[in-house]
């Protein structure tokens, strides 16, 4: 898997993640828990993860929607 997308905003990743299941990327999201441990502050940030193959498709795909990478 590659990171696609590194961000603290839950929102961001839901709509990221809905918009590649859309086009049919799989995609998994990493480091929830550790966000939740935190207490919901913010302070770690989440990253989607795609197949490689998948990765610059899906980098488009975010880009054309204004989302921003933050990585």
């Amino acid at each position: 898997m590659q990171e696609l997308l590194r961000s603290t905003d839950m929102t961001i990743i839901a709509f990221a993640s809905a918009l590649l299941q859309g086009e049919d990327i799989a995609c998994f999201e990493q480091d929830v828990n550790m966000s939740v441990l935190e207490g919901g502050i913010g302070l770690f940030p989440r990253r989607l993860m795609v197949h490689p193959d998948n990765h610059a498709e899906a980098v488009k795909i975010l880009l054309d929607n204004d989302i921003p990478l933050g990585m």
